[in-house]
């Protein structure tokens, strides 16, 4: 297959959880997109990837029923009716509640895998004005006076070049895109690794999720369905090989070690997922004609589960944005774009980075004020309003499809 030169409005690098999302709000827009995939849909419709278990915001999953993908994933999610975070050995916690913000959960949890099969069967419903390539990578992109010749690599080493008037970076943490804008990013190791899976708890969590901080990392237990509970435990990097060459009992007994008993004994573990934990953020979310979106913008600490919720914000406010305008890569329109992201960006970037830091120092003065931080969190009036509302995904100001009119 020789060279072919095509034109698009918008190309979409990447076709995540986030680039898939952006994809279906572009299509309900009408406005002429291609998706690049870089490996075709699975025939069942599942990713290839399915180790984690997603906790979904409110806003999140008002997102989501806005585009017409919770009608394929809904009924395999397990609301979260309240949070409880802790530190070990100190005095204090924060309780958060449904109930107290009006509604009936603050969000929910769902496997990864079922929200991309989810997304799957939804993109292979738009057929307005979305085109997907599958397979397909960006080989490079070469700049021209209304937009980009993108180079994509076919199997077989073919190559399509296609005439995009904005590229939009969705291709994670490694962001290709970001590395041809030339922004550059700033990283920060954070020296822990991150295992994830599933285990039984003999009592049950009842739509209960619970952070628990402690001097070696956080520790997370989130509420899923027949009976099970999705782990998430954070250990140091140095010792993450002794970790992860752990048989079940021990990696158990380490894990209740972490948490505790508040939920009786952890047992039946599943396979276990391993993730070294690293910052990422792009210097600029935006260059010439071009956009970062999800993890391609800012890859942030998993603490509090921010990463998809905040990737999915950035899609639908882009989208939402690109609707009706004539030309999508204007300067001008990016540039308010980048305005309005930024207070939901850099306050879910300020929190994460500065709660690990904060929570997980050994330093014994800090004890006092961690708990009063936490007890004033979860007790004075306006505080606790707004870390439930920024909880449930409602930061800066949200994109019109997560909205909904609360009691």
């Amino acid at each position: 297959m020789g060279k072919m030169r095509e034109r698009t409005d918008i190309l979409v690098v990447g076709g995540g959880l986030v680039g898939a999302s952006l994809a279906i709000a572009l299509d309900r827009a009408g406005i002429d997109t291609v998706l690049v995939e870089a490996v075709p849909p699975a025939r069942d419709g599942a990713p290839r990837s399915s180790d984690r278990n997603l906790a979904l915001a409110r806003a999140t999953v008002n997102g989501l029923r806005n585009l017409g993908v919770w009608d394929h994933a809904g009924d395999d999610a397990t609301p979260i009716q309240s949070i409880h975070v802790t530190r070990a050995g100190e005095l204090g916690s924060v309780r958060l509640n449904a109930a107290d913000a009006g509604c009936d959960a603050l969000g929910w949890t769902l496997p990864a895998q079922r929200l991309g099969r989810a997304l799957q069967q939804r993109l292979q419903a738009c057929n307005r004005s979305l085109h997907r390539v599958a397979p397909a990578r960006l080989h490079r992109l070469e700049a021209v006076r209304d937009g980009w010749h993108a180079h994509l690599e076919l199997p077989d080493h073919a190559e399509r070049v296609l005439h995009a008037r904005l590229v939009v970076g969705a291709d994670g943490t490694a962001s290709g895109v970001r590395e041809s804008m030339g922004v550059g990013e700033e990283t920060f190791d954070y020296g822990q690794t991150l295992f994830v899976c599933t285990v039984r708890t003999e009592r049950p969590l009842d739509g209960r999720a619970h952070e628990r901080f402690s001097d070696a990392g956080p520790v997370a237990l989130l509420p899923l369905g027949e009976g099970r509970a999705g782990l998430v435990l954070t250990v140091e990097a140095g010792l993450a090989e002794t970790v992860a060459a752990m048989d079940d009992a021990s990696f158990l007994q380490l894990a209740q070690a972490r948490f505790g008993w508040r939920q009786g004994r952890l047992s039946r573990p599943g396979q276990r997922f391993v993730h070294p934990i690293r910052r990422v953020a792009a210097r600029s979310v935006i260059g010439p004609r071009t956009v970062l979106v999800g993890n391609a913008a800012q890859t942030v600490h998993p603490i509090g589960a921010q990463g998809f919720n905040l990737g999915l914000r950035d899609a639908l406010t882009l989208a939402e944005m690109l609707d009706g305008v004539a030309d999508p890569g204007d300067a001008d329109l990016l540039a308010s774009y980048a305005t309005r992201r930024a207070p939901d960006r850099e306050g879910v970037m300020a929190m994460s980075h500065g709660l690990i830091r904060l929570a997980c120092l050994p330093q014994s003065w800090l004890g006092p004020l961690r708990s009063l931080g936490m007890w004033a969190a979860g007790a004075l009036p306006g505080v606790r309003e707004r870390v439930l509302r920024q909880g449930m995904g409602f930061r800066g100001k949200p994109p019109r499809a997560v909205l909904e009119r609360m009691p």
